[in-house]
């Protein structure tokens, strides 16, 4: 996650494709749905460990769950579930204890062993991120990052606050406690390798340079090694001196790593789902596990309808229709990508919006880069660009659409007030702009003078929409796990598809919408729609 993560995080699709339609007595018969876009586990993986069982660990922050993944198999299981398991870090206990960080949420959690209960050890800590316990002595730290900065000496037993043993370090990221009683960290936002006097908060710089270090580790022998995320090397790094060895180069988005008793090194990667074995001898790796997608959100169709593109949370993608091959665009922390959770589109421009870093991206169609990063929106679920070069924007905190506009998109109004969260929003051929409202609402607006009507209301947690060529609507109806199709002219509507796997349930705190599911269409009217259960994309086919 990164600093740009902001109060939006605790607030409690698809572009129109030209072509040949027809007629709006047409009614179409839709199969079964079929994959474009195979599931995967996670929803992101974050924090790995090794427990003393031999276990490998994952921990997922937007999955709420934590997992056991067979080393050999790659089959993941959930070890932890939702909404308890939301881990962005795992440690664990020289006497088998587990402590996680749930960062979204706050707390640090723990448990003595697999049969004992949960306890929450400390919670209003936003950003809890990193932990790790003292082999020899049991202690537990923690550290704050993005949302705060400190580390944190944290009482197993329950009964102390939470002891202050340094802030302002610079985003003390994945740490681990040495041999020697010390802390050793990345600095996320200084590029270095530190390591820190837990009782007196003395902290001493090991090696710089490093592009955005997420984590280090030692191996049985004592050696420091650092996952850095914007290079996607794996280095080892000389704790006398600060020389630093590549060792593996990876991909782009590293977060943590883990090592077993034979020095193993165990690498997570959040934009691809994916955990990687490293032979620290040879620096060869071998994928244990890997996803086709991380977190899949809004969804938007090319005019021909072969490509579609994803706001994939951890990356910014698109999917060839026909192959289902999935491509990178942009990844998190190995480019200015800001945790897309939706997108727009244009002729010009691709809209990414984040209610997690508050930001709508703009972006160029025709080079794929980034035209203006615009910030403190609160919480935009969606953004649309109107004919007249403006852009609509969506905050389901405020439950407002705000108009950007004017040069570099320095002017903003709010064009519409009292939506009952706004999720989703498509520019209809009438016009119109439809808009689903997490209360349970399809609504219309018209840009002309902003003013509202009521398209269909009793739906549950609706989400992405988009329109059909015969000029009805396909709107994600998150919390029934099914779409359905409205007809706006009467308000009919009927169920086109259900028992999917949508509707992931967002923790305490969050936007009900969560990880909108999105929806796109092709010009036969054939439905795309990404799955935020199982990270899939399923197409279902007109026949």
């Amino acid at each position: 996650m990164n600093n740009r993560i902001a109060a939006a995080v605790f607030f409690g699709v698809s572009m129109l494709v030209a072509g040949c339609a027809t007629s709006p007595a047409t009614t179409y018969d839709y199969g079964r749905p079929e994959v474009v876009v195979a599931p995967s586990s996670f929803m992101g993986v974050h924090g790995i460990a090794i427990d003393a069982k031999g276990r490998l660990l994952a921990g997922s922050v937007v999955g709420n769950a934590i997992y056991e993944v067979d080393r050999s198999s790659g089959k993941a299981s959930v070890f932890i579930a939702p909404p308890h398991g939301q881990a962005d870090d795992i440690a664990i206990g020289s006497k088998g204890e587990l402590a996680w960080t749930s960062f979204l949420q706050g707390v640090l959690r723990y448990r003595a062993s697999d049969d004992a209960p949960i306890k929450v050890l400390a919670k209003d800590l936003p950003g809890i991120n990193s932990l790790d316990f003292d082999k020899k002595t049991g202690r537990l730290y923690a550290s704050q990052v993005f949302l705060g900065d400190a580390l944190w000496e944290i009482d197993v037993a329950g009964q102390k606050p939470p002891r202050l043993i340094k802030k302002d370090m610079g985003g003390l990221n994945g740490f681990e406690v040495g041999k020697d009683g010390w802390i050793y960290a990345p600095l996320w936002f200084k590029g270095q390798v530190v390591k820190v006097n837990p009782d007196s908060g003395e902290m001493v710089v090991i090696a710089s340079g490093l592009q955005t270090p997420a984590a280090v580790n030692f191996d049985s022998t004592g050696r420091l090694y650092v996952a850095d995320t914007k290079s996607g090397q794996l280095m080892r790094i000389d704790t006398g001196n600060g020389a630093k060895t590549v060792v593996a180069q990876l991909k782009t988005s590293l977060d943590n790593l883990a090592i077993n008793k034979q020095d193993r090194i165990y690498v997570s990667n959040m934009a691809d789902n994916s955990i990687e074995e490293v032979d620290a001898a040879s620096g060869k790796s071998r994928t244990v596990i890997k996803g086709g997608l991380a977190a899949p959100g809004g969804i938007k169709l090319s005019a021909d309808g072969n490509t579609l593109y994803v706001a994939d949370l951890f990356a910014f993608r698109s999917v060839d229709t026909r192959s289902g091959i999935v491509t990178d665009i942009k990844r998190m922390h190995g480019s200015d990508l800001e945790y897309p959770f939706a997108i727009g589109a244009s002729d010009k421009h691709f809209l990414l919006t984040s209610w997690f870093t508050s930001t709508l991206q703009i972006i160029d169609r025709a080079s794929m880069k980034s035209v203006a990063a615009l910030h403190d929106f609160k919480a935009p679920a969606d953004a649309i660009e109107l004919p007249d070069g403006s852009i609509l924007v969506a905050e389901i905190a405020t439950g407002s659409l705000v108009r950007v506009s004017g040069k570099d998109y320095k002017q903003r109004t709010v064009a519409v007030q009292g939506l009952g969260g706004p999720v989703q929003m498509i520019l209809a051929r009438d016009g119109n702009v439809y808009v689903t409202e997490a209360v349970g609402k399809l609504t219309r607006i018209n840009p002309k003078d902003w003013s509202a009507s009521l398209v269909a209301d009793g739906l549950k947690l609706p989400e992405g929409l988009a329109e059909t060529p015969n000029g009805r609507f396909v709107v994600a109806e998150a919390a029934a796990r099914q779409l359905i199709e409205i007809d706006p002219a009467t308000g009919a509507r009927r169920v086109v598809a259900a028992d999917l796997p949508i509707g992931f349930e967002a923790g305490p705190g969050l936007p009900p919408s969560y990880v909108a599911t999105g929806v796109a269409i092709d010009a036969r009217g054939n439905i795309y729609f990404s799955a935020d259960r199982n990270n899939a994309i399923y197409r279902i086919p007109v026949r």
